[in-house]
């Protein structure tokens, strides 16, 4: 995925979320006004449409970074790509959470099909299809790109939403590793399909669309199989992290950033065995999150 670090403009910042644009938006853009030339009685037009395409991305990434907010997780990053969106969220481990984070994007397309369409609806009955012929034409292809964009994130296929949606709701009945397991190999199938049109179809497009989910599940089968053996170790009693509330793994599976020593961060109460760095956040391997060794503590409660 893009780093909004890398080769990106920041745009601006809205409920704690900076939204950023990647360079080679601007080049798709550029061939893609000038690809829809004679659409339009005026490129402004087309420029129009596009912009419009970059405001239901936009909106559609919102969906989920303000969703993951609401549940109690982490989303301050969107970037904006000539593939689409990406908003950077990371959600409390838990299936509901993760699922509302995901849902929230496709929501939004949801919410926008009804009003867009009344809009278009509107104006034939107002004559702007004579009076206004490119306004109106200018709906119907918002319309139609929204509905185009909410049925193709809706393929089960990970990482798009569809395939997301479909982990979050496995995970309540497989568990959180092997769901992400069985939504990485059917995103594998629907890579393969991908591949055979873009071949098909001898499109570039289709080719790095399919380029990008590859990756991604590549990624996420990799990601399935760490926490699979993440989940058979064994765990410390007396600990938990405070955010996924799960107790951490015995073993000696911290690493001293300053001389290289791995070592059991719980049994050394943060500090380097070898070279006595004192270390102030400890991290989750369950959930990633970073707390100071004192809050993983479970309190001890006398018995009645």
């Amino acid at each position: 995925m893009p780093s909004a670090r890398q080769g990106s403009i920041r745009l601006f910042r809205f409920a704690g979320i900076d939204l950023f644009l990647h360079w080679s938006w601007f080049l798709v853009a550029a061939y893609e006004i000038q690809s829809r030339q004679g659409h339009y009685s005026s490129v402004t037009w087309n420029v129009l449409e596009y912009l419009a395409l970059f405001l239901i991305v936009m909106l559609h990434e919102f969906g989920h970074a303000l969703a993951c907010r609401q549940v109690g997780g982490t989303a301050n990053q969107i970037v904006l790509w000539p593939l689409g969106g990406v908003a950077y969220v990371d959600p409390p481990p838990r299936a509901g959470a993760t699922l509302w984070s995901i849902a929230a994007g496709p929501l939004v397309n949801v919410v926008l099909a009804p009003v867009l369409f009344v809009m278009l609806i509107l104006g034939r009955s107002s004559g702007w299809a004579q009076a206004m012929p490119d306004l109106y034409k200018l709906l119907g292809t918002v319309l139609t790109i929204n509905v185009v964009l909410l049925v193709f994130n809706m393929l089960p296929i990970y990482p798009l939403d569809g395939g997301q949606i479909l982990r979050s709701l496995l995970w309540f009945v497989l568990g959180r590793a092997r769901s992400l397991m069985v939504a990485t190999i059917l995103g594998f199938v629907g890579v393969a399909g991908f591949f055979a049109l873009a071949f098909w179809k001898q499109s570039l497009w289709y080719g790095a669309i399919s380029v990008f989910m590859l990756m991604n599940c590549w990624g996420g089968l990799q990601h399935a199989q760490a926490l699979l053996r993440l989940a058979k170790l064994p765990r410390r009693e007396g600990y938990s992290c405070p955010r996924c509330k799960t107790a951490p793994p015995l073993g000696d599976f911290w690493k001293c950033g300053h001389c290289g020593q791995a070592f059991d961060t719980f049994q050394t109460r943060a500090v380097c065995p070898r070279c006595a760095a004192q270390f102030p956040m400890t991290k989750c391997f369950d959930c990633g999150g970073l707390h100071p060794i004192t809050d993983w503590m479970v309190p001890a409660y006398p018995a009645c």
